[in-house]
């Protein structure tokens, strides 16, 4: 079986910093020594994911699970350790990441999909279909910083699904929008499924992991403590 996604020892650090007004600033500078103390978010963490596989990254706030995803879709970089993902990756990591504000619904939909690896006569051939699940008709050639949050989510999920990835990754992002569209995104993810895709989601839906991913890794302050079946996942969790 061929591997999607290989996490090798992964370890991610965030700085904090505690100096609270400019001369506290100043004096750090001139004593060469900062304030601040390191956040351990995640530590030597190790997951494969197989081709096909659906998986939930599941844990509290806090736990290092949309950590581990921004690391898996190449927006941040591990400090230690390795990530490899085969073939083409398109993710949902924060709403309307990747639009322009300033750019129309139409214009967005074009650099969206260039940035997810679409040529322009794909984009082309694709637009209608990406625009009519999107539901957003009547504002395709309004500028998207007149959008609410849900349209944003509703195009810029369209653009995504219709990439036709290898590997798609969601955050939380189906608790935005109403109950009818966040349905007709399951029907569409299980399309996905279907068409043999990896699928790698985080979510506090936990019935919804249930029904959607057959496998969970539960993370607890940047570990892996549970890797199986979604079932057990929830389980882990409800504790």
């Amino acid at each position: 079986m061929t591997t999607s996604i290989e996490i090798a020892g992964v370890g991610k650090d965030f700085r904090l910093n505690h100096s609270r007004s400019l001369k506290d600033m100043v004096v750090s500078k001139v004593r060469k020594r900062d304030r601040h103390e390191t956040f351990q978010a995640l530590d030597d963490v190790s997951v494969q994911v197989q081709q096909g596989e659906s998986v939930a990254l599941l844990g509290l706030n806090g736990s290092g699970k949309s950590t581990l995803l921004k690391l898996i879709s190449g927006v941040m970089r591990p400090d230690r350790g390795s990530i490899r993902v085969r073939g083409r990756l398109a993710g949902l990591i924060e709403v309307g990441a990747g639009f322009h504000p300033d750019l129309t619904g139409r214009e967005n939909v074009f650099l969206n999909g260039a940035i997810l690896g679409m040529d322009e006569a794909t984009i082309r051939r694709r637009f209608d279909d990406i625009v009519a699940f999107s539901e957003i008709e009547k504002f395709i050639d309004t500028e998207v910083k007149f959008y609410s949050s849900g349209m944003f989510l509703r195009l810029a999920f369209s653009v995504c699904v219709y990439t036709e990835p290898e590997v798609f990754l969601v955050d939380e992002i189906l608790a935005v929008g109403d109950e009818p569209f966040q349905q007709k995104c399951l029907a569409r993810i299980r399309e996905i499924q279907d068409e043999g895709r990896t699928l790698v989601i985080v979510s506090h839906d936990l019935d919804m992991v249930q029904k959607i991913c057959e496998r969970g890794v539960v993370l607890e302050r940047g570990h892996v403590v549970y890797d199986g079946e979604s079932a057990g996942a929830v389980q882990q969790l409800r504790r």
